[in-house]
């Protein structure tokens, strides 16, 4: 078996020393100027482009054959700038056809090269003709005219101009390998490349890469990976009058904020937008795109349902989605009408500018809604932001026990927003709604609400300054919290002096209750405010200012008896923590003892005298009289105070 071994070797090392040979005889006979014109012929025969180079052009056949190109421009037909332009272009040779005289080239190798990209109103480019080319030269088989079917670029440059839209890009570090078997009619490029600071991963293929250049439908895989997007596509692509593109989209993301800053996208207000996923089956048509089959996932939200995304000069995207359960406040988490820890009105001013710079109409719909404290059952919502001004419709939303319905409106106007709400609760729990919408939190029973306000301001506060509308209130079966309006009306019927004593204690009951209040820049004044109980009725009047949140109202509270005691009374203060007290003057005259201190006092000493002993007997401090010395020197200080300052 030796000697087979030896006899099959001798002829195998004789045929190596043949190819050596003729290997060194061809370098040293090989005609180096007719090597150069057929390598660039055979470029600009495949690619369309013509070589014009500048600098040393390197000619290796061993160890290894190739032909570099050093500074080095290729021109599009027709056009005098290069479309590219390569520091160093090599071509490997084939071997076989080497040793034959013929000059085949293997590949290509583009090494530093720039790559420039110019697209024209018409949709042509300074690259269409590059691409005329390749359709027409490429024919898989044994005619194929090509006679390389890979390029590799190494540390490339790309920048992209869109006469159109103005719009340019920069695509750097390039490092991608672009090959097309000549016995197939596929495509693959595969690389990585540095876009706006992150590092790309991308793969495309093409099933029919001549359809594909020629605008016939062609089938077609994509995949892009970086730190803020991954997007995969796998269907197929046209492009005869416009592009169109179908398949089945992938888009995972960890922030989609991030995402969309990275691309440029406009930022969605300022909270919320994190973890994003999407997969639907897209129909690409030009700069529209619609999805069907639309499972979308958003901060945990997940919903179905079909979108369309247009970008012809302004952004457009509609929607129609369903979902079990969601959850909008990590979108109004940054959202504050109140300053932290206190009772003033958030004066931050609003950042309007999401509002102008992309159109949107979206019909949702939940079994379940959280938005912020609030939790609602099956809602319908319909949102509408066109030219800056935003519009949301509540069709029907099961919260706080009832129904709500309405609308609410906002339009942007330089840093100025004009807000307008019309909302009406059909029997819902009072206390929860109260205490959320307007900061209520004394009130109980069931009711119907309706609210109808205006106001316009750069911040929580400057609306709250300008509100206009009104507000109309009807509850029954409830219950006022901090005064028992029973027990002090009996105390005081049977006891005029009896003391100030602590009137916020205890609850008033009511059967019906009705308000109805007008707003006019940021003051609400009662026009009907009656509480009907079972052993009470009382009435109010007065004002209570939203930019303060405090009262400053009057009413009367009598007893359902035969008696018919009445007392007028004073609710004064900040909203959450109001002063109670009835007239002392009205006490003091129900008393037999009482109203001869109400009678006009000769010494004023003795008026101030008898004002201070009420006081202490109902624990209320009364003004002094306008006319008496106390109130003038009251006056000539406050004047002094006010020069002062």
């Amino acid at each position: 078996m030796a000697q087979g071994i030896k006899r099959l070797g001798t002829p195998i090392a004789a045929l190596l020393g043949v190819v050596l040979i003729a290997l060194i005889a061809t370098s040293w006979l090989v005609n180096r100027d007719a090597l150069r014109k057929a390598v660039e012929a055979q470029i600009r025969d495949v690619t369309g482009l013509e070589l014009n180079v500048a600098g040393n052009i390197d000619i290796s056949l061993l160890p290894a054959s190739y032909i570099s190109f050093h500074d080095v421009g290729l021109k599009g037909g027709g056009t005098s700038d290069p479309a590219l332009h390569v520091d160093v272009l090599t071509a490997n040779l084939r071997l076989l056809p080497l040793l034959l005289q013929r000059f085949e080239i293997a590949d290509l190798t583009l090494l530093r090269p720039r790559i420039h990209v110019s697209l024209k109103p018409d949709g042509e480019s300074n690259w269409t003709p590059f691409i005329q080319t390749i359709a027409r030269t490429m024919k898989p088989g044994a005619d194929n005219q090509v006679s390389f079917s890979e390029i590799r670029i190494q540390d490339g440059v790309l920048n992209y101009e869109d006469a159109a839209t103005h719009a340019t890009e920069k695509f750097e570090d390039i490092d991608l390998s672009l090959a097309w078997p000549s016995i197939s009619r596929s495509f693959a490029a595969t690389g990585q490349f540095d876009w706006r600071g992150e590092r790309v991963d991308g793969a495309i293929s093409f099933a029919d890469f001549v359809a594909a250049l020629s605008g016939d439908r062609s089938g077609l895989k994509a995949r892009i990976a970086s730190p803020p997007l991954k997007l995969a596509f796998d269907g197929s692509v046209a492009n005869r009058t416009s592009p169109m593109m179908e398949g089945t989209l992938t888009i995972d993301s960890p922030s989609l904020r991030n995402a969309l800053r990275w691309t440029g996208q406009p930022q969605p207000g300022s909270g919320g937008f994190g973890r994003f996923a999407l997969k639907a089956r897209a129909n690409v048509v030009g700069a529209s795109i619609a999805l069907t089959n639309v499972n979308v996932e958003l901060d945990g939200n997940t919903a179905e349902g079909v979108m369309t995304y247009a970008n012809n000069g302004r952004q457009t995207l509609q929607a129609t989605l369903a979902a079990d359960a969601l959850d909008f406040t990590p979108y109004i988490s940054t959202f504050r009408l109140l300053a932290s820890g206190a009772r003033d009105w958030n004066r931050q001013l609003f950042d309007l500018n999401g509002l102008s710079t992309t159109d949107l109409d979206m019909r949702l719909s939940a079994a379940k809604l959280t938005v912020g404290p609030t939790r609602l059952g099956r809602t319908a919502i319909g949102a509408n932001l066109r030219n800056g001004a935003l519009a949301l419709s509540v069709g029907e939303a099961q919260v706080y026990g009832g129904i709500a319905k309405g609308s609410f409106g906002i339009a942007r106007s330089d840093t100025v927003a004009d807000i307008k709400a019309q909302f009406q609760f059909t029997d819902v729990d009072l206390q929860a709604c109260a205490s959320e919408l307007f900061g209520l939190s004394k009130l109980s029973g069931r009711g119907n609400i309706n609210v109808s306000l205006f106001a316009s301001g750069s911040s929580p506060f400057g609306l709250v300054q300008s509100l206009d509308g009104s507000a109309n209130v009807t509850g029954h079966d409830g219950a006022i919290a901090g005064f028992n309006a029973e027990q002090l009306l009996k105390r005081l019927e049977r006891r005029p002096l009896s003391g100030g004593g602590n009137f916020r204690n205890g609850s008033t009951p009511f059967n019906n209750l009705t308000i109805a209040v007008k707003f006019s820049d940021g003051v609400a004044t009662a026009e009907d405010i009656r509480i009907e109980g079972p052993a009470t009725k009382i009435t109010l009047t007065g004002t209570a200012s939203v930019p303060t949140r405090e009262y400053d109202m009057k009413g009367v509270a009598s007893l359902n008896t035969t008696s018919g005691f009445e007392l007028p009374f004073v609710v004064q203060g900040p909203w959450d923590d109001p002063l109670i007290f009835p007239d002392s003057e009205v006490l003091i005259r129900r008393s037999p003892f009482g109203a001869q201190l109400l009678k006009p006092q000769k010494d004023d000493k003795t008026g101030d005298t008898v004002r201070s002993v009420i006081e202490k007997i109902t624990g209320v401090k009364r003004p002094a009289p306008a006319d008496s010395p106390t109130a003038e020197n009251a006056k000539e200080n406050a004047k002094d105070n006010a020069k002062s300052n």
